[in-house]
């Protein structure tokens, strides 16, 4: 049999039935990895026993949409995955870490003094399109069979395959250095913080991501999604409270 939880107060709770698929848009918090999301939400429906998965991973230090799939749904997580991206995010100019983000310390500085605003708009222009880059070194990619940020928090070399991705759009949103904000749409297996690495390299200089946010994927918004631990309370409140149907 399975279980249908039923939403009796707050319209923006639908009737769910995990076990046949639901498909779950969730605002990632900050430092949560894509599997915290999906291991929180598989043990608030214990005592059912559901196929559940993601669409898509964010790295722990970016927030945003992720997509959550239950039960019977879990079989198109591919092609939600497949679908384009839009992220929001800052960089910082002038600067490197090792992981291209703020997982790791700085490692060089660089002197922006003399970059113009026309500068970096114009330092856009390469990444538009199909382009190929390397994903970073401190990324989940399995080399051998085993993921790449195992062997570079290791201090071990690391052979980096490049990849073919596709960037509709890149635009800066706001320049007060040494941040700079930006708005990205690309294609799957794109990596923001290679994309940003590579600016910095455009304008001689350096560069690493200091905030990344998923606003959409494929027709998907951040707008629509559940807060984490909004969505696992209601769950939890609903089995508590047996306002359950039981369908046979």
């Amino acid at each position: 049999m399975q279980k249908r939880f039923v939403s009796t107060e707050n319209p923006k709770f639908k009737d769910f039935n995990f076990a046949e698929g639901e498909l779950l848009l969730i605002n990632k918090p900050y430092k949560w990895t894509s599997f915290d999301v999906v291991g929180k939400i598989r043990n608030s429906l214990k005592p059912l026993k559901l196929k559940v998965g993601h669409a898509g991973t964010l790295d722990p230090l970016a927030t945003g949409l992720l997509i959550i799939c239950t039960g019977k749904l879990t079989k198109q997580i591919d092609t939600f995955q497949a679908e384009e991206k839009e992220y929001t995010g800052t960089m910082v100019l002038g600067a490197t870490t090792p992981s291209f983000d703020m997982e790791t310390e700085v490692d060089e500085t660089f002197d922006i003094s003399n970059i113009t605003e026309e500068e970096i708009y114009a330092a856009c222009k390469p990444f538009i399109g199909d382009i190929e880059q390397y994903p970073p070194a401190h990324s989940a990619v399995k080399v051998n069979g085993e993921r790449l940020y195992v062997k570079a928090r290791l201090g071990e070399e690391v052979e980096l395959r490049k990849r073919f991705v596709s960037v509709p759009e890149f635009e800066i949103t706001r320049i007060e250095l040494p941040e700079i904000d930006f708005r990205i749409v690309c294609s799957k297996g794109t990596y923001i913080r290679s994309l940003i690495s590579d600016f910095g390299k455009t304008l001689n200089s350096g560069a690493y991501l200091s905030k990344l946010t998923r606003t959409r994927s494929g027709n998907f918004m951040i707008k629509d999604a559940f807060e984490v631990l909004e969505l696992v309370n209601y769950i939890r409140s609903k089995k508590e409270e047996a306002k359950t149907e039981v369908i046979v």
